[in-house]
């Protein structure tokens, strides 16, 4: 049993190097956070990279990068739902659906990706959050709320893996909408930004999923021309007979 595990983590390494690299990384500022740091240093930690109004206004590039290195969630706690969370942005959203990614179109196009989800998911959720304070609906406290890790590049990979697949597309797609929506907190007037977030998420790796789509189905050879039968010879007829 341990040989066939060694064996299979020995060849998910040399097919998704990249990939299992950074699993290695986001575990390890996960247990440097949860089993190294105190309390009060693993919060000063996620909240300086926190992707807050007031980060984003102060140092963008630097909590940009930063939440990309962390998850929110964790190992331990298996029946909460931070769990559900972790099993689908670092397992299936990193672990799984991000290197079948980097192993069919390299490791730059996948983490492209991930990162263009990221980055687009977090920016645009920016001027509805300041529309809703303005507003009154969301509370003030929003602008240093603590909004850091993996999942919304997670969700736009999740999002993207799903249209590629040929069975069963859209029910996984249903799948990558339904996390985010019923994990989502409805009460006010709007649902909260990380809920919006990551609808914006999965919209970007959808449109990226039609895109890699159609891009294949041109790249596709065009089918051999099926060759008519050749007529049948017309018999020919033969010399007279001679009396």
């Amino acid at each position: 049993m341990i040989r066939r595990l060694a064996r299979a983590l020995g060849t998910y390494v040399s097919r998704s190097p990249v990939t299992a690299a950074y699993a290695g990384l986001l575990l390890s500022t996960h247990l440097w956070c949860t089993a190294v740091l105190s309390t009060a240093q693993a919060q000063r930690v996620v909240l300086g990279v926190s992707t807050n109004l007031d980060n984003l206004q102060d140092r963008p590039v630097r909590v940009l990068a930063g939440s990309m290195l962390f998850f929110d969630g964790t190992l331990t706690e298996i029946t909460s739902e931070a769990f559900a969370g972790t099993l689908i942005t670092l397992g299936l959203g990193v672990i799984v659906c991000l290197a079948w990614l980097e192993r069919r179109y390299g490791a730059g196009r996948a983490y492209a990706l991930f990162v263009l989800g990221h980055l687009a998911a977090t920016l645009l959720t920016v001027p509805l959050i300041h529309v809703a304070l303005a507003h009154g609906w969301y509370p003030d406290s929003v602008r240093h709320a603590t909004d850091f890790g993996i999942s919304y590049g997670a969700e736009t990979v999740l999002a993207t893996g799903a249209l590629l697949l040929r069975r069963a597309r859209w029910l996984a797609a249903a799948g990558v909408v339904a996390w985010p929506v019923l994990g989502g907190d409805w009460s006010g007037e709007l649902p909260d930004f990380t809920t919006i977030g990551h609808l914006l998420a999965a919209a970007v790796g959808f449109v990226c999923g039609a895109f890699l789509l159609r891009a294949a189905r041109r790249a596709a050879p065009a089918p051999a021309p099926v060759l008519a039968p050749a007529p049948a010879p017309v018999p020919q007829p033969g010399p007279a007979p001679v009396d």
